[in-house]
């Protein structure tokens, strides 16, 4: 019998560990790597080549999204399933437009991620029943309205989607870091975000930058 090769990432050890003692217990799956945060999840996912990244949101270092990203642009081949707590719009959007293949709840029952991670392997796309809801309300709610960001909000966004830091910014501007943050802030709170990351890839879907 092929085993399905699986990384798993979680940043909680306790949880990490339930997630692979319920995976060994399967024939057919086997966890080759487990790691903590997200940039380890990138590595080990160069590293072993496995067949699938079972992928936590909120880790430290680098966020399950942005490793999503990440692993799908540098490791063609490998899926991402995200097993999580989290069922934001944000976290969902996230997730699935930086490629993973499904999104389940911690929450779901053993068999449900089970046959999750399998479909997902297989080139399917799994959704918990909560996030496909979430995902077909917000798509029958229409296009939404397009916020309207300042000259100097587009300019700090722009730096910010070419990978400069704050201090960077600020520099490039002529103007303070906390100038900077509070621009950011304004962004965050205009495109309804929570972090610079989902900022950009939000201002990228309404054509903003």
């Amino acid at each position: 019998m092929t085993r399905i090769r699986i990384v798993v990432a979680d940043d909680h050890p306790i949880v990490r560990s339930g997630i692979v003692a319920l995976l060994g217990r399967a024939d057919d799956l086997e966890v080759v790597a487990e790691v903590a945060d997200g940039a380890a999840a990138v590595a080990a996912a160069e590293e072993y080549r496995p067949d699938l990244v079972l992928m936590d949101l909120r880790m430290p270092v680098l966020g399950g999204a942005e490793a999503t990203a990440r692993i799908v642009q540098r490791v063609p081949g490998v899926r991402v399933l995200v097993l999580t707590t989290y069922e934001t719009d944000d976290d969902i959007l996230g997730a699935i437009e930086a490629g993973a293949g499904g999104y389940l709840l911690k929450a779901a029952p053993e068999q449900e991620i089970l046959a999750g991670i399998r479909s997902v392997v297989a080139g399917q796309t799994v959704l918990a029943p909560t996030i496909a809801a979430t995902l077909v309300g917000r798509m029958q709610g229409g296009t939404p309205t397009r916020p309207q960001l300042s000259a100097r909000e587009l300019e700090v966004l722009a730096l910010v989607a070419a990978g400069n830091s704050n201090r960077a910014i600020a520099a490039a501007l002529f103007i303070s870091e906390s100038t900077v943050k509070t621009h950011l802030l304004h962004v965050f709170e205009k495109l309804e975000v929570a972090d610079r990351t989902r900022a950009v890839t939000r201002a990228q879907e309404l054509r903003l930058l």
